[in-house]
């Protein structure tokens, strides 16, 4: 997962620093290796010192502090399907920094809400060619309730509400909100296949064209 992994992550920002955490002394994960190299990224190795002891998140948080405290960073990218993590996330935005979490479908819904936006790996295993087509997601937002109570916070009174307004309230109540959990690479791509909606497009004095939205 680590190529579309990252491909993912050059869409936020550069990845100035980037680690992988684990005892590396250990057999299962002898395949990450090539990896690291490849895709220059710096094991930090945490021996497990007690059995049923975390000891690599408990490494993983100090790091992400320092890196915090140091000001060196503008936003971090936790990749982990771990519920733990979620006060280093709330933390780190408490302190202005954006989050972007990235995960598998069972990371519980409390770390998924404490990132700025959360990224399931189901949606980047079905960006490759081998597995092409929409993922495989169950518990997804329920896009028209979405729409509808987007609508009620951004409209005007004539009902129409600009769709980046419309993205942007839809992301910021569902940090897991992704247009590919539905089939679509755009937003405005999904809009435009809603029934109920209705799409109308402004050009304004520079010649670049905005989409508006409304309920029917």
């Amino acid at each position: 997962m680590i190529k579309p992994l990252l491909e993912e992550i050059a869409k936020f920002g550069i990845a100035t620093v980037k680690r992988a955490y684990g005892d590396w002394t250990t057999q299962n994960l002898v395949g990450w290796k090539d990896q690291l190299h490849r895709y220059a990224i710096q094991p930090i190795q945490q021996f497990a010192y007690t059995k049923s002891k975390n000891s690599t998140d408990a490494s993983l948080i100090i790091d992400a502090m320092d890196l915090l405290y140091a000001g060196n960073v503008d936003g971090f990218c936790l990749v982990s399907s771990d519920s733990d993590f979620t006060r280093l996330a709330t933390r780190m935005r408490e302190a202005g920094k954006l989050v972007y979490g990235l995960g598998e479908q069972k990371t519980p819904e409390a770390f998924r809400a404490a990132c700025d936006r959360f990224v399931y790996f189901e949606v980047l295993r079905s960006a490759s060619p081998a597995t092409e087509g929409r993922p495989t997601v169950d518990d997804i937002p329920d896009l028209k309730e979405a729409f509808t109570q987007a609508l009620a916070a951004t409209s005007r009174d004539s009902g129409w509400g600009a769709l980046s307004a419309v993205g942007s309230y839809i992301a910021k109540n569902n940090p897991a909100f992704d247009t590919r959990l539905y089939g679509c690479t755009k937003l405005s791509e999904l809009v435009r296949k809603q029934s109920y909606l209705e799409v109308k497009e402004n050009t304004d004095v520079s010649g670049f064209t905005h989409l508006a939205i409304r309920l029917k």
